[in-house]
């Protein structure tokens, strides 16, 4: 039997990383057994968030920067979906990057993967937030002149109870993340190495391949200070694999509504009632 999840034609630079990020997502969505109408695909503006178009499954794209917005709506409106957000560095950490913060806070249940190619890679290549200081782009002639933003720590600080980093270049592990991602109740975010091989000429394939190792199993995820401790880790050695995971309730499970009765797809409601309140917006 063929693959549920297929591909369709990319637009994807010649050797982009994206592709390779592609098949390990299919081959997840594949390996836990999902049935695509039950997936829906949300992103941004950007190569990454071109991702949607190119997989058999429901799909949304919107704004630069607003993938999260839509995505937690539809979760809020159909529980029963299974909300996968696929964008940019650029496109989650700087556009993005003040819904990035509350969606941990709201702990919605979706599980985001970062395509982070450290450049901005669909608008020619200037520096993004995670781009290392004194990097030079096209438009950043003379480097970069701001310090990286560190997701992994980021997104510790502000309470994610998923918190992993995976490289394209290990494409069982980064599979492996990914359901896990898929399974985890609550937000879950995977920063993805993902070379960019037209814009970004410094961190490339190679350059990833010499520094990031899996985390051993020494390394306790449930250790929040642990956690801290290899989320810091970013130079000549990068760890890769889940950092840190706690489960901790859902904003579904949290909200009076939400938690009662079902998918609000499913609940009864009232034209007239919905009628009068678009009267009152008019």
């Amino acid at each position: 039997m063929s693959p549920a999840f297929a591909t369709r034609e990319t637009a994807w630079c010649p050797g982009c990383g994206n592709f390779a990020l592609l098949e390990c997502l299919k081959t997840a969505l594949n390996e836990l057994g999902l049935d695509p109408e039950r997936v829906l695909l949300v992103a941004g503006i950007g190569q990454a968030a071109k991702t949607p178009q190119y997989v058999t499954s429901h799909a949304f794209c919107g704004l630069h920067g607003r993938a999260l917005p839509p995505a937690a709506a539809a979760k809020m409106a159909n529980e029963d979906l299974v909300v996968v957000v696929s964008t940019g560095d650029g496109d989650t950490y700087g556009e993005g990057g003040n819904h990035f913060l509350h969606n941990i806070r709201r702990n919605v249940d979706i599980a985001h993967f970062v395509h982070d190619n450290q450049v901005y890679g669909l608008t020619k290549g200037q520096a993004s937030p995670t781009t290392d200081i004194g990097q030079v782009t096209d438009v950043q002639v003379t480097g970069n002149q701001n310090r990286p933003l560190n997701p992994m720590l980021t997104a510790l600080a502000a309470g994610a109870g998923f918190v992993a980093r995976g490289f394209i270049g290990d494409r069982e592990q980064l599979t492996d993340l990914m359901k896990a991602a898929i399974r985890h109740p609550g937000y879950a975010l995977v920063d993805i190495f993902q070379p960019c091989v037209s814009f970004n000429k410094v961190n490339t394939f190679a350059y990833y391949s010499k520094r990031v190792y899996r985390l051993g199993p020494d390394h306790d995820p449930s250790d929040f200070a642990a956690a801290l401790r290899v989320a810091g880790e970013f130079g000549d050695r990068i760890p890769t694999g889940i950092l840190y995971q706690e489960q901790r309730p859902t904003f579904h499970q949290r909200h009076p509504v939400l938690s009662a009765g079902g998918p609000l797809l499913d609940r009864k409601r009232d034209p007239a009632l919905v009628a009068r309140f678009c009267r009152e917006f008019v």
